[in-house]
């Protein structure tokens, strides 16, 4: 089954008074780019949270971020009292001796010195991170089936214009016998204006005619073609990754079509080719999103 590589997924959780929200967007890369975003607290299980993301999403340009809101009254960061009334005392006396009055606006002024507020950082709870690891999977579920409805929108639209390749193929059928009659006629015809009064070998005539046939033949260009079609339909079937293998089938149509014009010498079947190289670029442009 084909499946995106677009997809948002998104977990919101409350554990030892924080509100914690996860957040996973991915778009389309040749290989798998993480980008993570997390508070300090969990950069140390950044690596585990990095291989989480590869073995579920496999390849995509990934973009993950936890977001932390803090519900109770506690607080990180800390007044440190000593060194704030030490500073209010120098400052006190420094009023005096300008003999200008200490106010609020002096205490103000000591709460921006240096060291005044300390911020205690805090360890992480074991417990704490097996709640957020189970929401960061559930969150990876989650980008997954979007993934997968992305998919199968752009599955209709692939497998749709791979069988209209397959229908015009068989539509080059009515006129392969015209194009051989018709180039039968004009070889013919341009010999005879030659005036070349019967000196033509027939025998050496009819060789040269089937050789230069052979050479316009397309027969097993459109086997070869019908091929590549069925063995797309089939990997698209897979479960699994399938969009590089998906993206070199498609090249491989695309060298039988242009086979096919380099050799059509008609304009009926040269129309048709532009219409299969029409829908061949549609398939092309949806595998880069595709897994």
């Amino acid at each position: 089954m084909i499946k995106s590589m677009t997809g948002f997924g998104k977990a919101e959780f409350e554990v030892n008074n924080k509100k914690v929200t996860i957040e996973i967007k991915s778009l389309n890369s040749k290989q798998i780019d993480i980008n993570t975003r997390t508070p300090v607290l969990y950069r140390e299980k950044d690596i585990i949270i990095r291989k989480a993301i590869a073995e579920k999403l496999v390849r995509g340009k990934v973009d993950f971020n936890i977001y932390v809101e803090n519900l109770g009254d506690e607080t990180n960061s800390k007044i440190n009292e000593p060194i704030l009334k030490g500073y209010f005392k120098h400052l006190e006396q420094i009023s005096k001796d300008l003999k200008v009055g200490a106010d609020h606006t002096t205490l103000h002024a000591a709460m921006r010195l240096p060291d005044v507020v300390k911020t205690e950082y805090e360890t992480l709870d074991e417990l704490e991170w097996e709640t957020i690891y189970t929401n960061i999977l559930a969150a990876l579920d989650d980008i997954n089936d979007f993934r997968q409805k992305e998919g199968q929108a752009l599955e209709a639209d692939i497998i749709g214009n791979v069988e209209s390749i397959n229908k015009l193929l068989k539509d080059v059928e009515p006129f392969e016998k015209q194009r051989i009659d018709a180039l039968k006629v004009r070889l013919t015809d341009n010999l005879e204006a030659l005036k070349l009064n019967g000196s033509v070998d027939q025998n050496r005539f009819e060789q040269e005619l089937i050789f230069y046939l052979e050479k316009l033949d397309i027969n097993e260009e459109k086997v070869r073609l019908a091929n590549h079609c069925e063995y797309f339909f089939e990997t698209a079937k897979q479960e699994g990754a399938s969009g590089k293998k998906l993206g070199f089938i498609s090249q491989e149509i695309g060298r039988e079509i242009n086979t096919i014009g380099s050799k059509a010498n008609h304009s009926d079947i040269q129309r048709i080719v532009v219409q299969m190289k029409d829908h061949l670029e549609r398939v092309k442009e949806q595998l880069l999103n595709v897994l």
